[in-house]
């Protein structure tokens, strides 16, 4: 049915990515996801010719690269894979971050039909100006500068052109390599990728939608009202649509740009400690926060009032997994390797773990940082160490806190930036002090206990109607039990494809001792002199013959 689908919808983008992986030395891949036969079969040939230049090129340069010539989904998917420092080292998670680069802009007039689309009118009527060089231009969407009626400087984001489609022929691709890894990479298993998947469709599909954008913006906006350091541009819901938003022209300096910040006399000391105490507050008191704060994304207003703008890409933490952030932190600060270890496993979900050997290294980890001060802290440092323990160990982060750790690296890489000698640790100090009184103070432990006891209650309470449900099901003989095993899941599949062919073996017997039996009828139609339903069945039992033995092949089970 999957091969239908792609025939009918998506083979001629299929025909593309296959080309691109296999330029970039990546055609094994596509063969062992059954990516090429599918090709091969609707009758495709592909250049899998090899250019010697790009294939001696590192691994992750070439993926980045061919990431860039996909198109938008591969280069927003290559951007959330810079956030898993969880799973890729680092010179792979540097190469993922530059495909937050520009692409090129698509001409105005497509553009301008774009917006006549969304706004349901002629720009030109709509705005008293607008701009047909961009102001800038991204995988998903390309920005204009505008004049509204009333003489508001605004900025348009429209998206691209035809894009829908493409990412929607994207998704399916991608859900489909999804699913082959998955079953036929054990080792791959460990990272959900069908999970990923489903989450980077999800976010990529509320990232297409341009009102998305500007409901995070006026809830980041609605957080920081009346604090005279952040500016969030205001959105104007008449111009706002699914295809194309209108903000407020934010005319500010891109936070790395210090030759411009200096020609406005901003203090970059200042900025750096006003960017951590914003991102701060919206990571650990909000649990809403910008996750792409890349320079193109911060800018800096004269008087030093710093302007966020493209909230695309979020993130979320619940009030439970900030707290569970804050007993990891608790755990490093009392030295408690046994804490900080339940807290790794419990995020990751897995039992086959040693938690021994993990323990012990969580341990050497904390007496490498036990009494540094403060100051001399080196945040980053801390945090890729804790990343390389995860990956030693195979534990893969839930995709929320593998985002914090990428937003809290670029950061301190931005304070740095502006002031060399920023600390994070010491601007996250009066966070996290809060942070652990609200949890670990008086109240909160009465909270948690009163709680506990009610949830106690509740269960005694309902014990004697549980028991009796389950008496009555095992006296009545419904009572079942149910053990889901990826491997018993494999083995039954394993089973189905074998009973499927030996089922078609019959037929063909079937087929072949019925035309045997007709061949020796006397009367009846005939052809070339043999009696015509007899002859019918065995040129239908060689077909289905030779194409029973072509299944077993493709499957690798002739070898």
């Amino acid at each position: 049915m999957w091969d239908t689908l792609v025939a009918a919808h998506d083979l001629g983008r299929l025909q593309t990515l296959v080309a691109i992986l296999s330029r970039y030395g990546f055609g094994d891949l596509a063969r062992r996801l059954g990516l090429v036969r599918v090709l091969a079969r609707a009758g495709r040939v592909l250049p899998l010719g090899h250019l010697e230049e790009l294939v001696n090129l590192p691994a992750h340069t070439r993926v980045r690269r061919a990431m860039e010539e996909m198109g938008p989904s591969f280069v927003k998917l290559g951007q959330v894979l810079a956030t898993r420092v969880d799973l890729f080292p680092p010179d792979w998670i540097a190469e993922f971050s530059r495909l937050h680069s520009t692409v090129p802009p698509v001409p105005f007039e497509a553009i301008r039909a774009e917006m006549t689309q969304a706004l349901g009118a002629e720009p030109e009527a709509v705005f008293a100006w607008i701009d047909p060089a961009p102001l800038a231009a991204g995988s998903i969407a390309q920005v204009h500068r505008a004049k509204l009626p009333q003489g508001r400087d605004v900025v348009a984001k429209v998206r691209r052109p035809g894009i829908s489609p493409i990412v929607a022929a994207d998704l399916r691709l991608l859900r489909y390599a999804a699913r082959k890894i998955e079953a036929r990479f054990v080792e791959a298993r460990r990272f959900h990728p069908v999970e990923v998947v489903r989450q980077f469709a999800e976010a990529l599909t509320d990232e297409l939608n341009l009102a998305s954008e500007c409901r995070h913006a006026d809830r980041v906006g609605a957080a920081f009202a009346g604090d005279d350091r952040i500016l969030v541009p205001k959105v104007h819901w008449d111009y706002t649509n699914e295809h194309m938003n209108v903000q407020d022209f934010a005319d500010g300096v891109p936070v790395a740009d210090l030759p411009g910040l200096l020609a406005i006399g901003a203090d970059r000391m200042q900025l750096a400690r006003t960017g951590a105490q914003v991102v701060l507050k919206m990571v650990l008191e909000h649990g809403f926060f910008h996750a792409d704060p890349h320079p193109g994304n911060i800018l800096v207003l004269p008087g030093g009032r710093i302007a966020l703008i493209d909230f695309g890409m979020v993130g979320r933490l619940s009030r439970q997994r900030r707290e569970e952030v804050v007993c990891l932190l608790f755990g490093l600060v009392e030295r408690d390797a046994q804490r900080v270890a339940e807290t790794l496993l419990d995020w990751t979900q897995r039992s086959d773990i040693d938690e021994e050997l993990l323990s012990a290294d969580v341990d050497a980890f904390v007496d490498r940082y036990y009494g540094v001060p403060l100051g001399q802290l080196d945040l980053s440092a801390m945090l890729l160490d804790t990343m390389q323990i995860l990956r030693r160990h195979g534990l893969v982060l839930p995709a929320d806190l593998a985002m914090l750790v990428k937003v809290c690296l670029t950061l301190e890489g931005l304070g740095r930036l502006l002031d060399p000698g920023f600390d994070m640790a010491s601007q996250a100090r009066p966070f996290l002090r809060r942070a652990i009184a609200a949890q670990f103070g008086p109240a909160a432990l009465a909270r948690r206990g009163a709680r506990t006891i009610t949830d106690a209650a509740n269960l005694i309470a309902a014990l004697p109607r549980d028991l009796g449900k389950l008496m009555r099901s095992l006296k009545s003989g419904h009572a079942r039990l149910r053990i889901d095993l990826d491997e018993v899941g494999e083995f039954s599949r394993q089973v189905a494809h074998s009973a499927n062919r030996l089922a078609g073996s019959m037929v063909i017997s079937a087929l072949i001792v019925g035309s045997s039996i007709a061949m020796t009828v006397k009367g009846g139609p005939t052809f070339l002199g043999l009696p015509l339903f007899g002859l019918l069945g065995f040129v239908g039992a060689s077909l289905l013959g030779i194409w029973l033995l072509s299944a077993i092949f493709r499957s690798g089970g002739g070898k």
